[in-house]
């Protein structure tokens, strides 16, 4: 009695979940077959981008090499990629007690031509972290973690809106 009750409650959510309009993500489609990474070589949110967009199941070409750009059918320029730690709170004798991590990143998506697909937009990811000196290398590797994630953020954001972005 309780197998059947509990398939049941299965079946039902099953029902349920596409009506409250519930899909998987899925491989994101892109309006154009081919894109040129401009950013600096050493730049680690514009390698992320490139694995990522390698990665997600696509026909689209990415495309590094600026000897492959005429053959490129949009452009994202990173304009801007800025780490930054700002201390937002200090102890009763003067020690940073907290901090926040800020990865901030520019861009825009034009085609070869000069047409603007996305203008120039800013993209932010901030993470509080408390500080405390005694752990400063644990806390140093925790830092290194946090802006991973944000990094994978923002990547996330810029596929959702690069999948978004239409050719005029």
């Amino acid at each position: 009695m309780r197998k059947r009750r509990a398939w049941l409650c299965l079946a039902t959510l099953a029902l349920l979940l596409p009506a409250c309009g519930f899909r998987p993500r899925g491989v994101p489609a892109f309006s154009f077959d081919s894109l040129y990474i401009a950013a600096p070589m050493g730049s680690p949110f514009a390698r992320q981008l490139q694995r990522t967009l390698e990665g997600a199941g696509t026909q689209l070409r990415v495309l590094r090499d600026p000897a492959e750009l005429p053959g490129a059918q949009a452009i994202f320029a990173l304009l801007q990629e800025q780490q930054e730690r700002v201390v937002v709170g200090l102890n009763a004798s003067g020690q940073v007690r907290e901090l926040q991590l800020r990865l901030r990143i520019r861009f825009r998506l034009h085609t070869p031509a000069g047409g603007e697909l996305i203008p120039e937009t800013e993209l932010l990811q901030q993470r509080d972290i408390s500080y405390n000196e005694s752990i400063a290398l644990a806390k140093e590797a925790e830092e290194a973690l946090l802006y991973r994630d944000m990094r994978t953020d923002l990547v996330q954001q810029l596929m959702r809106r690069l999948a978004a972005a239409r050719q005029p």
